[in-house]
């Protein structure tokens, strides 16, 4: 129904510019094209700009980024470059029934290393999926796979609910037995 009245409007949009006549009607974004220029554009009716790819095939959506609050802020040092100085992170899942644990690039946000008690050959060996043993089983796998992808390093920042305590410390140290260097955030 709204498809209709839409095209009806743009129908008639179109035809009232063409004949040069500024009747009042619904305009949604309308342009005319020759030599593969644009002449004219209007403003969208759903407050999205439509522009056309560099071929001009196809007509694609763009939504206007927000701006900061305050562009003037400053950006230490240290927040622009920890991305590439400490490139990646590890992350630790626990919950009741099993332990997951990576280790991801900050940069391109590319997980290089995986390891968790659902896998096939952590799970055959373990009795529980979900105490300090296969934390400690999850972490020198992670460790081994780290190595296999040449990481040594890494950061850990705990989240804000978890404490580095029993479980996530083992996973940690873990890590740390097994060759990785793991340097904490605590707060």
């Amino acid at each position: 129904m709204l498809k209709n009245i839409l095209s009806q409007s743009w129908r008639r949009g179109a035809h009232a510019l063409l004949e040069g006549n500024p009747t009042p009607a619904l305009y949604t974004s309308w342009s005319r094209f020759h030599s593969g220029q644009m002449l004219s554009s209007s403003r969208s009716f759903f407050g999205v700009e439509d522009f056309v790819d560099e071929d001009n095939s196809r007509p694609y959506t763009y939504k206007k980024e927000k701006r900061s609050k305050n562009p003037h802020k400053h950006i230490s040092f240290k927040q622009r470059t920890i991305a590439y100085m400490e490139p990646f992170t590890l992350d630790v899942f626990i919950s009741k029934r099993f332990v997951s644990a990576s280790l991801t690039h900050r940069s391109t946000c590319r997980q290089v290393a995986v390891a968790g008690t659902n896998s096939k050959d952590i799970k055959a060996v373990l009795r529980s999926r979900s105490d300090i043993p296969a934390c400690l089983a999850v972490g020198r796998f992670l460790a081994e796979r780290a190595k296999e992808a040449d990481v040594y390093t890494c950061t850990y920042t705990p989240r804000e609910r978890d404490k580095f305590e029993g479980k996530i410390r083992a996973v940690v140290q873990s890590l740390i037995d097994n060759g990785i260097n793991v340097k904490l955030y605590l707060d």
